[in-house]
């Protein structure tokens, strides 16, 4: 377990993090994109207590891809997590495959298509305008390598945005700042329940590939290569920032 003096700088990076790109307000709702891994039951855990002291509300949406045998144990930890922290939870269950079939879609896209569907729709049973995901610095590496395997354009070099709209709601990103490692020492340090997506061991899908297989590679020469990405993805941005 990490020391409070870590937890504090932690918290600290989330709050700078934070008042750099305006995500929570005073009286706002905010809905959290909850899947019942440690990154969004830590996003969970951190906007609770931060609505307490900027004055907002939480929401939570969580969605059942039935992709997995599993799913049910996820949906019944997000069900216990909010109704212990009293927080309002909507439950999508969506169908993949099917989607995926009808369209000719890859399970990835027909998967991230219903995803936010079922997050619009949340948002507007919940009269929210700001949905928030738990992508953390290590997914924003593997984007920026994912962007390039599938031909980008430079814009696509700067990885996952913090903010940005989607139709009448806007997509924050609050840990954008954090590593996988620090998320997880966060869930360790306040006994924080979460599952493991079995299928993110798989590296059959190619952003799994990216991170077991493509980084650890790149980092035997390069130790430092997951800043140095995210410094060039930080330049990108701000190019594109006003334009």
């Amino acid at each position: 377990m990490q020391s409070t003096s870590f937890q504090a700088k932690i918290w600290q990076k989330l709050i700078k993090f934070d008042r750099e790109n305006i995500f929570f307000k005073t009286k706002q709702t905010v809905l959290i994109a909850l899947s019942g891994g440690a990154d969004s039951v830590a996003l969970l855990h951190f906007a609770c207590a931060l609505g307490k002291k900027k004055q907002f509300k939480v929401c939570a949406c969580h969605i059942n891809h039935n992709l997995r045998s599993t799913a049910k144990r996820d949906e019944n930890l997000v069900k216990k997590l909010c109704g212990e922290l009293n927080i309002p939870l909507i439950i999508k269950r969506v169908s993949v495959k099917t989607l995926a079939k009808k369209e000719k879609l890859s399970l990835e896209h027909a998967a991230r298509k219903l995803r936010y569907k079922a997050l619009e729709d949340a948002a507007e049973k919940f009269k929210c305008k700001v949905v928030a995901f738990a992508h953390h610095a290590d997914d924003n590496v593997e984007t920026f390598f994912l962007n390039i395997l599938r031909g980008t354009q430079l814009k696509g070099l700067g990885g996952i945005p913090a903010v940005r709209p989607l139709g009448e709601l806007k997509i924050i990103r609050p840990f954008l700042c954090l590593t996988k490692k620090e998320i997880l020492e966060y869930c360790g340090y306040h006994n924080l329940p979460f599952e493991n997506d079995e299928t993110n061991f798989d590296d059959v899908y190619t952003r799994n590939f990216i991170r077991l297989n493509l980084l650890p590679m790149l980092e035997e020469k390069q130790p430092q290569i997951r800043q140095h990405i995210l410094n060039l993805c930080k330049q990108v941005q701000d190019i594109f920032k006003d334009k």
